[in-house]
């Protein structure tokens, strides 16, 4: 820990200090309480009320909003949680050709956005998707995408890689002693898997499971396309928002407070219990990886790229779509560049949006997340623990909630910045501004501050021995983290989908609202751009990083 120091008396690290906290008030607390303070006042007389509160645990489609978040959520959670944790066990326990192939589909699985997964599995399974016109031709009639079950569908296929690669790190970890120990004392290879392993990686497993299922609920843009009748609490509120003014902004802000006061619980809970680590011990001797033979073998390789290449289904079906020749909503025999000629002609303007907004906000992500981080590492005191808690927030609220929060505070005086592209930017900056603090944070925890002493005792100010020591030492790692920054911005959805007008419109928003008006060529040439920019990113990420795929969650 670096203390300030008398030669130089004033101390930069006060002011950094105080921008980081009057950021976090302005962007974040002042929103949040607009928010808290609309739902509970009467929409037409302004009067304090606690009714909106009662309405949404009394009204039947409310209650049945809540109902449908607990089902999407538990339903997109148990999924994933059947297709991470059976992949973390076939790639961990066998040797399988191709791993690193494994893990990067599944990286871009994670890394692709929700509502792309929803439109792919639109093209392919809506009412005149691609593969039941095949199926129909054949006299088979099967179901449609559109309700529950396509929302729990896209969910588990969505967020499984965060159970696949929380859960490989956790059974690479497990001490082969404890294995064949059990072995020893006649365990079958099943009776040690429920009995010795499981016990050992719960901790993860169940982290990994209520960040699945935080993830699920707080989603907007799959239960909006394909849900239909199935509204949740995302798109409850953004309903009753409305697009201009709001048609109930009391209840919105409601709804909103309730699903803030979920995840909050939830992901208090999965922070919790990722710090209950299990696994020290003699890493020295890892499992067994067991090369199968015959079937077996070609079953374990046949599900384990089973799994990822329908995760990764979505990427592949939006590039190989755009191709297509389409005449209106149908796509028509032949290849074609005609979307992408129309992307050029007449929907460019949200190409340009999305990178000068993910750029703006990205900068000073990065710039603001290295100054916080090194607060949190290397000044610890009550007002950095403070601000480091108050960083947890952004990452629970939805995005949706926190669109309503800005919207809601900067819609009028003193500050009315409803229109205009820096709103976004904002929004972008505050949701994703946890990711980059934690990570400086982290990299400058394993980073021994004697370097930084040393420059000091030799004439360097406390700030210019960050400039020229620190932050080459942590380039990298927070290179890495600005790319991972850019690639969630660019996907930024919820959020935006309550802020823009016609000229801030994004890609996301444009692909969104392209899939609602059955333009899905155009929503596939714009859903393939989007990808590039992302795997570019991502593959920027990983050079950056080492190919450690996990450490960019």
């Amino acid at each position: 820990m670096l203390a300030p120091t008398k030669r130089h008396g004033f101390d930069p690290w006060l002011v950094v200090l105080g921008v980081a906290w009057a950021i976090m008030l302005a962007l974040l607390v002042w929103p949040l309480w607009s928010v808290l303070s609309a739902s509970l006042h009467d929409n037409d007389t302004g009067a304090w009320t606690i009714g909106n509160y009662a309405d949404v645990f009394t009204l039947k489609s409310y209650r049945r909003a809540i109902a449908n978040t607990f089902i999407a959520g538990l339903g997109g959670m148990t999924g994933a949680l059947l297709l991470g944790v059976s992949l973390a066990l076939i790639v961990t326990r066998y040797a399988i050709r191709g791993r690193i192939v494994i893990q990067t589909l599944a990286v871009i699985a994670l890394v692709s956005p929700p509502f792309i997964g929803a439109y792919a599995w639109i093209v392919l399974f809506g009412a005149n998707g691609v593969v039941r016109q095949g199926f129909a031709s054949l006299g088979i009639d099967i179901p449609t995408i559109y309700g529950a079950t396509g929302v729990i569908l896209v969910f588990a296929f969505k967020f499984f890689p965060h159970v696949f690669l929380i859960t490989s790190g956790a059974l690479s970890a497990v001490n082969r002693s404890v294995e064949e120990a059990a072995e020893g004392l006649g365990l079958s290879p099943v009776q040690r898997l429920f009995k010795v392993t499981f016990p050992l990686i719960l901790p993860s497993v169940t982290a990994a499971a209520l960040l699945t299922f935080v993830l699920s609920i707080a989603d907007f843009g799959t239960p909006r396309l394909i849900g239909r009748d199935f509204n949740v609490l995302a798109t409850e509120a953004f309903t009753l928002f409305g697009s201009e003014v709001g048609g109930n902004p009391g209840m919105a802000s409601a709804l909103s407070m309730v699903l803030i006061i979920l995840s909050m619980g939830l992901v208090l809970l999965q922070r919790r219990l990722t710090r209950r680590d299990v696994y020290g011990g003699n890493l020295m001797r890892r499992p067994f990886v067991v090369k199968a033979t015959g079937w077996k073998n070609v079953g374990l390789h046949a599900a384990a790229y089973a799994i990822v290449l329908v995760g990764a289904l979505p990427a592949i079906t939006a590039v190989a779509f755009s191709f297509r020749a389409t005449r209106g909503p149908v796509f028509q025999p032949g290849l074609s560049l005609q979307s992408y000629e129309r992307v050029i002609a007449t929907v460019s303007k949200p190409i340009v949006n999305s990178l000068v907004y993910s750029g703006f906000a990205v900068v000073a992500i990065v710039v603001m997340g290295t100054l916080i981080g090194y607060l949190i590492a290397r000044r610890p005191q009550p007002a950095t623990a403070a601000l480091d808690g108050m960083l947890m927030v952004p990452y629970v609220v939805p995005g949706i909630v926190m669109g309503i929060a800005i919207i809601t505070r900067f819609n009028g005086p003193p500050l009315e910045l409803t229109g205009t592209g820096l709103v976004i930017v904002m929004a972008v900056f505050i949701r994703r501004l946890p990711y980059s603090a934690r990570s400086a944070a982290a990299a400058l925890k394993q980073l021994s501050p004697s370097l930084e002493e040393a420059a000091i005792s030799l004439g360097y100010s406390p700030a210019k021995a960050f400039l020229r020591v620190t932050v080459p030492l942590i380039g990298p790692g927070i290179l890495a983290g600005a790319l991972m920054s850019l690639v969630t911005a660019m996907n930024e959805l919820s959020s935006s989908l309550v802020l823009y007008v016609g000229a801030t419109v994004t890609m996301p928003v444009r692909i969104y609202l392209a899939v609602l008006d059955g333009e899905y060529g155009l929503a596939s040439a714009l859903s393939t751009i989007l990808l590039g920019l992302t795997v570019l990113a991502v593959l920027g990420a990983f050079l950056l990083s080492g190919r450690k795929q996990s450490s960019l969650l």
